[in-house]
């Protein structure tokens, strides 16, 4: 074979392998929001089998984005498992249903699971926090659920070892090499900066959301910085405000800046 045509068969075959690269990219399995502009920032939706942090202040759209990505799992038959520390199972359904995510012939049938984590019982006693931490791994140990949501761990967090901590999202980590996928929100101020950078890069995914005074009003904003599979992270931003019609309703950029 002359060198000429080795060269252009070396060039053929690395199109080839280029392109199976590509649609290897484009067939990883996600679960989709049920938003057709998040799954668009997210290159299709959350990973299957990942890991992601949602990190964020209050009021910063936390919980609803993780009620956006619950929604569009149980529409695509999704079995999903939620632990709150933020409102009553009974609040949350109600919520969910004034912002047209209605879930509850899910949870009467049984896809979607609501487990209640009474804040105020671990802020009473703080020295429970690591065993409670370690209930609640073994809880998404043994359940069936495929995606996990937890909003948020924060409570859990303040008053447990930087090691406890580590511990539980090592061990959430190989959960997903398992097969499942979990989301946890958190607010930043409840880590050291050391122990923070430490858990970002142990997850796969990781959005920072923020609320922002913009103009004359508040607009609240989710960075992607880290999205396993994704092609593209830089600039990968959207501003969105909560609708009671639509539930997240997104913000185009022009709108933002007016």
């Amino acid at each position: 074979m002359s060198e000429g045509a080795l060269i252009e068969s070396e060039e053929f075959y690395g199109e080839i392998f280029s392109d199976l690269e590509i649609e290897e990219k484009v067939s990883v399995e996600v679960i989709s929001s049920g938003n057709l502009e998040i799954d668009r920032k997210l290159e299709g939706g959350i990973p299957v089998g990942s890991l992601g942090l949602l990190e964020g202040g209050n009021d910063s759209g936390k919980s609803i984005f993780l009620q956006q990505i619950m929604y569009g799992a149980l529409e695509r038959d999704k079995k999903v498992f939620t632990f709150t520390t933020e409102k009553s199972a009974k609040d949350l359904l109600k919520g969910m249903e004034e912002l047209s995510f209605n879930i509850s012939d899910y949870f009467i049938i049984g896809r979607s699971r609501i487990f209640e984590i009474n804040a105020n019982y671990i802020e009473e006693n703080p020295r429970l926090s690591e065993n409670l931490l370690q209930v609640l791994l073994e809880c998404i140990k043994k359940s069936e659920e495929e995606l996990i949501l937890i909003d948020s761990l924060t409570v859990f967090v303040v008053n447990s070892s930087e090691n406890a901590v580590l511990n539980f999202f090592t061990e959430c980590i190989k959960l997903c090499d398992g097969g499942k996928t979990i989301l946890i929100s958190v607010h930043g101020y409840a880590f050291s900066q050391a122990l923070l950078h430490r858990i970002r890069s142990i997850c796969d995914t990781y959005l920072e959301l923020r609320i922002e005074y913009v103009g004359d009003k508040w607009i609240k904003t989710m960075e992607i910085q880290k999205l396993r599979g994704a092609k593209k992270i830089t600039g990968n931003v959207l501003s969105f405000d909560v609708d009671n019609e639509v539930g997240l309703k997104i913000i185009p950029v022009s709108n933002v800046k007016a």
